[in-house]
């Protein structure tokens, strides 16, 4: 491609709303360009980026045995009442009616759809299983739309569905689908971890989001520094060490006043306290059932856990009024001691190793010292409810855990039945017996792929290309345009390149050498070749984009340095 034909319209100045590093430079680049908040257009380079994305994607899945379909993104809400997201998922979803008032939503995601097109096309075990994807443009309208690409109101999403009559299939297929996202990301140059997550509103157990790591990303991971095993922080257990039993004496329970003294840190302070011999007692509404909560001083609780240990549909903290009603005392005082038995009570597996601790009385302004589980108060079952911390122990024995920020560009569930058994997609078995299919959901964000790409591979000049991505694959550039010696060795180079195969970007631009050595650097092309000032002795200079590293070589050699060096990137 001629540069003078190109439409890429670069730019010199960051950009004012652009905060992060992939969306200034895809911006400035030419990629993309802005037509609202969290809405873009691909230009040519974009687009040709976003292909070889779909590519791979489309590669990987096919690999794994999914078959390419596409789906309408006009979704009629009569799906979404079925499965009940109609009136759950949230603002999110964009809702419209048409000419005869009848509702619908544009895609956020298809799970109604699929499991609708299945439900009326498929009727006995034996077409099971089904693996579908597609590559389509979803929408959702975020609250706030920020960081480009990486999270917008319109994006380009490859998402997959399977069908199943038995969960050894499901669990098949899931482990398929997790290797397939490796090799995506992989091939797609990411740093990125498969993290074990929570459903959210898509709803389903056994899940795992693929993060790239990035120090703007908006999730915290939990992973161990001797293994593989990653989480989000959300769902990352809590190995306890083992602990010898104590023989610490039981002291007897004694009441004190605390004076104003209501949270962990006031309370420490007022009697002279570690944090870690505070228990730490939070009153839910659970599904508008009574809990209370107990967790060691210096833990948070996890309410995501939390929910899931108790199967609730909605874990809220009380109010002050239903604290009262309740405990017959304000937050600030609450404990274990004596509470009532309508109210149940779940300790962290923490809690029940501690000895002579402190906690509220449920009187205001005092507090229990020498608390002891057991002796002074029970609890209904101990569960792991609280978040991981930096040197817990790694789940899986291997090393300790540590923290990093992640951008989450796919994620893999195991539905069961949450939408084929409210949409009766059912099938015969092999007894002639109705039974509900089960479901696996895959999806990945193709657009946000994109941005994480650029985050990661980029310097302080511009954007840096892996091979698989670029968009061309190399950057031949004429220094002096108008110099006729010039123009004849890169015209002569331009048709050479192209005939061996590489995807050529020729800038033959009247523009100076400085515009275009910038533009060049700016673009991020892996390899680049200079036609300047010795173009009559035969001579090029050879640039390797990542490295900065430049050689000048013959136009007879041209042909085995840049397939030397295409290799060497290519490792």
């Amino acid at each position: 491609m001629r540069q003078s034909q190109l439409f890429l319209p670069t730019l010199r100045e960051v950009p004012a709303d652009a905060d992060v590093k992939s969306h200034q430079l895809l911006l400035r680049a030419g990629f993309i360009r802005q037509n609202a908040a969290g809405i873009y257009s691909f230009l040519p380079l974009g687009k040709k980026v976003l292909h070889k994305i779909e590519n791979i994607v489309r590669e990987e899945m096919n690999r794994a045995g999914s078959q390419e379909m596409m789906m309408p993104a006009l979704q009629l809400a009569e799906l979404w009442q079925e499965s009940g997201r109609w009136y759950s998922y949230g603002p999110e979803l964009m809702r419209l009616k048409d000419r005869h008032e009848r509702d619908f939503a544009l895609g956020a995601t298809h799970e109604e759809v699929i499991t609708s097109i299945i439900r009326d096309e498929v009727k006995s075990y034996k077409k099971l299983p089904l693996n579908l994807y597609q590559i389509q443009t979803k929408f959702r309208d975020e609250k706030r739309p920020r960081f480009g690409l990486l999270r917008g109101r319109e994006f380009i999403m490859k998402d997959a569905y399977s069908f199943h009559d038995k969960q050894e299939s499901l669990d098949a297929t899931y482990e398929r689908m997790k290797d397939a996202y490796s090799a995506i990301f992989s091939r797609c140059n990411l740093n990125f971890r498969a993290v074990l997550a929570d459903s959210g509103a898509i709803g389903g157990k056994d899940n795992h989001e693929f993060m790239v790591l990035s120090e703007i990303g908006e999730d915290l991971i939990a992973y161990s520094t001797d293994s593989d095993f990653a989480a989000n922080i959300e769902m990352a257990p809590v190995v306890l060490p083992a602990k010898e039993i104590s023989t610490e004496t039981l002291l007897e329970l004694e009441k004190v006043e605390t004076k104003g003294a209501k949270n962990i840190e006031e309370v420490s302070n007022y009697l002279q306290v570690p944090s870690h011999t505070i228990i730490k007692s939070l009153f839910y509404m659970v599904d508008e059932q009574p809990v209370l909560v107990l967790v060691r001083g210096d833990h948070e609780v996890n309410e995501i856990k939390l929910k899931n240990e108790l199967s609730a549909n909605e874990v809220m903290m009380a109010t002050e009024e239903e604290t009262v009603k309740w405990l017959n005392t304000k937050p600030g005082s609450i404990g274990p001691v004596a509470v009532s038995k309508e109210v149940k009570i779940i300790a962290d597996q923490a809690v029940p190793l501690m000895t002579n601790a402190v906690c509220g009385a449920n009187e205001e302004g005092y507090h229990y010292l020498n608390v002891n589980g057991e002796r002074d108060f029970t609890w209904h079952e101990t569960a792991d409810l609280r978040f991981v911390v930096d040197g817990d122990l790694s789940p899986d024995g291997k090393g300790t855990i540590v923290f990093a920020k992640g951008i989450e560009v796919g994620h893999v569930f195991k539905l069961g039945k949450v939408y084929s058994e409210p949409m009766k997609a059912s099938y015969l078995d092999e007894n002639g017996k109705n039974q509900i299919m089960s479901m696996g959901c895959y999806g990945i964000g193709v657009s946000r792929t994109l941005a994480a790409v650029a985050e990661e591979n980029n310097d302080e000049n511009g954007l840096i290309w892996p091979l698989s991505l670029t968009p061309f694959d190399v950057h031949l550039l004429a220094v002096n345009s108008k110099n006729a010696e010039q123009a004849e060795v890169a015209d002569e180079l331009y048709e050479q390149l192209k005939s061996e195969g590489y995807d050529c970007l020729y800038d033959d631009r009247p523009e100076r050498a400085g515009v275009k050595f910038t533009d060049s650097d700016l673009i991020g092309i892996p390899l680049r070749v200079m036609v300047g000032k010795k173009a009559g002795e035969g001579i090029v200079e050879v640039k390797i984009r990542k490295s900065g590293e430049s050689m000048e070589v013959s136009v007879s050699e041209l042909k085995s340095v840049l397939k030397r060096e295409w290799d060497k990137l290519a490792n």
